[in-house]
Formats: structure tokens, C-alpha cells, sequence
């Protein structure tokens, strides 16, 4: 149900209920407050007759496990992403949504709105319910296969891009360039991509175009140069729509994301959404919830961060994926059932009738 990676599962090296306990203890207080843990709070919450010097030692072990870190500034002890990871995985106890709380959703999304209008409004939703991030992959569509392109010079380094794909559908959108290219280049560049991609499905066009680039004479490295400037922002373009996120600014209410270069550099990835794409891509081939925390996504800029994200389907079959971003300390066990309930609503929403 959850993903793991690649590692030896914290549950495998902690067996001692009383440490069991105190690490969850530890974990939903330092959720709920965001502060460091000491030994005697920790004593005093975990409700158990433990001397302070017996709490100290039980972390001191828990520390060794890498389940727990004490920061330089502090005598107290915070989670790792390993001490998440067990307790998501072992000691977690989830909130189920009460009927009420289900039925205020449902509402949201039963109102007579287009798949597009649909996508958007979960989006936004998840962020107002959570306080976090809300984001949800489009609906996975079939093959995108190139029938011609055409590319107008609006002004300086804008371009408007005219794409035909499988047969007769018709895409307009506004590209914008790193260079101001003059009409007779921007003709020779749909040319080239006319000649040599017809027919080819969207997604191989940008590796093929490298692949014909590197083998190019040097007489055409400028010509190739071009193409490849200019194809890339419409590739690019396209991927960047494949999914809709909302509530970004939520994430500036969390101290440990507070940090301006963290959150210029979260921002900056929350824009070009590739990476989030990638996350999600793994997450629409499994089974099932995933949840990705910090360094388990793969990405540094999300090292601070954990996504849980759940697929949705139409006639049973997985055509997508949605879920929250938010910090590592976020509260697993209302977040999950949330976003659980949430995809089962959108499947309902987007089926045909």
C-alpha cells in the first residue's frame, strides 16, 4: 500500500513495544507542534512509568536506528524520514472521514462541471480541506500522434504554435522563446519537424530530435539548433499541462519550510511540475496509496517534503493520479483517508453515464 525505498523496513529493526510507543509519541507530537521532543515531555505524553534517564537511553537506541536526529540547536529529538517511514508503515492509526465530513466533498464535485472543470475543482479542493498542496494528474489520454505544426510569429520571442494531432484535433497555444526568431526561421523549423515527425507520437519526438541533431552535418548545426529551441518550449508546454496543482502559498505556514531559498526552489519545481510528473508517473504504475517522504521522492528540492497520492479510475481502469504535498510533518492520519476518499469521488465523478 505504501511505497518504501529500498531499504530495510525500520519495523524490521525495532521490536521493543516500549520503544514502539515512544517513537510514536514522539512522531504525532512533533506533527502536531513542530518542535523538538525532550525526554521529559516525552515521558510525561507517552503516559508510561519510565524514568527520564530510561526515556533518554530508549532515544539514545532510536537514534542509532536512524530513526530519530537531535538538532545542534536543541536537546530534543525530531524524526528522520526512516522514523516517518515506520511509523506511517507500523504504528500509524488512520482517522476515517466521518459521513459528514464525506458528503460536504462529494458535493463539491457533483455539480455539473466538465472533466477539465472536474480536475480543477479536486485540485483546489484537496488544498482547502488539507492545508496543503492539492495536485492531480490530467487524465491519461491515448497516444498524441503529430499531423502538422506551424509556428506564427506573434513579437519578440512570441510565437504562436498551431498543432494538429491525430488526424483533425486542432491545438493553439502561446509559446514563449529564449530568442527572437524571424518568420522564415520559424517556417524552417515546422518544415523540418513536418517532414521528419509526421505521424510520430508527441512524447518520442524530443528524444529523435536529439538523436538527429548529434548525427547533423555541422552546414545544419544551426538549423538543428533552431528546431530544437523551438520544439522544446512546445514539448515542454504540453507536458507542464498534464497536471493541475493548487495551494502552493499553503506551504509558507510551515516554520521548517520557511526558509527563502527552499521555498523559491519548491516554487520553482511546483512551476515546472516535470519532477512532480515524474513522482506521479511512478505512482499511477503501482498499486494502490503511495506516500513519498522527503528523500524517498528522488528529487532534493523535495527532500523537506512528502506527497501521499492515490489513483483514480473510470470503468475500473487507472487513467490517473491525485494527491497532497506538504511538509514531512504533515498529519498522516487525516491526510491519507482524505485523499483516499477523494480519488474514489473523482472516479465517481469523471464516470460516464
Amino acid at each position: 500500500m505504501m511505497s518504501r525505498q529500498n531499504q530495510q523496513s525500520p519495523s524490521q529493526l525495532l521490536t521493543n513495544e516500549r520503544a514502539q510507543g515512544l517513537l510514536k509519541t514522539l512522531i504525532e507530537r512533533y506533527i502536531r507542534e513542530g518542535q523538538p521532543i525532550g525526554s521529559r515531555t516525552l515521558a510525561k505524553d507517552a503516559g508510561m512509568v519510565l524514568s527520564a534517564a530510561t526515556v533518554r537511553n530508549v532515544l539514545a537506541d532510536l537514534e542509532d536506528l536512524g530513526l530519530i536526529k537531535a538538532p545542534h540547536t536543541s536537546a530534543g529529538r525530531v524524526p528522520t524520514v526512516r522514523g516517518y517511514r515506520m511509523f506511517v508503515d507500523s504504528l500509524l492509526t488512520v482517522k476515517p472521514m466521518r459521513s459528514l465530513e464525506v458528503e460536504k466533498l462529494k458535493q463539491e464535485l457533483s455539480i455539473d462541471l466538465s472533466p477539465e472543470s472536474v480536475i480543477q475543482a479536486t485540485s483546489s479542493m484537496l488544498s482547502k480541506v488539507t492545508g496543503l498542496a492539492g495536485v492531480v494528474m490530467l487524465p491519461r489520454r491515448g497516444s498524441l500522434r503529430l499531423e502538422h505544426i506551424e509556428f506564427l510569429r506573434l513579437s519578440a520571442q512570441r510565437v504562436l504554435v498551431i498543432l494538429v494531432v491525430n488526424g483533425q484535433e486542432v491545438q493553439n497555444r502561446v509559446i514563449q522563446t529564449e530568442k527572437d526568431f524571424d518568420q522564415a526561421e520559424l517556417q524552417q523549423a515546422a518544415n523540418f519537424l513536418n517532414a521528419e515527425f509526421g505521424g510520430t507520437d508527441l512524447g518520442n519526438i524530443r528524444e529523435r530530435l536529439f538523436n538527429s541533431m548529434q548525427q547533423a552535418r555541422d552546414s545544419m548545426h544551426g538549423i538543428m539548433s533552431n528546431v530544437m529551441s523551438i520544439a522544446d518550449k512546445v514539448l515542454l508546454q504540453q507536458r507542464q499541462q498534464d497536471c493541475v496543482i493548487a495551494g502552493q502559498t499553503n506551504l509558507m505556514g510551515f516554520a521548517e519550510m520557511s526558509d527563502l531559498d527552499k521555498l523559491r526552489q519548491i516554487f520553482e519545481a511546483f512551476q515546472q511540475k516535470r519532477d512532480i510528473l515524474h513522482i506521479l508517473d511512478q505512482s499511477i504504475s503501482a498499486e494502490g496509496m503511495q506516500i513519498f517522504i522527503g528523500e524517498e521522492s528522488g528529487y532534493e528540492v523535495l527532500d523537506e517534503c512528502s506527497l501521499v497520492t492515490a489513483p483514480y479510475t473510470v470503468n475500473e481502469e487507472v487513467i490517473g493520479v491525485l494527491g497532497v504535498i506538504g511538509p514531512t510533518r504533515m498529519a498522516y492520519d487525516r491526510i491519507i483517508p482524505i485523499v483516499d476518499v477523494t480519488a474514489k469521488l473523482l472516479s465517481a465523478a469523471l464516470k460516464p453515464e
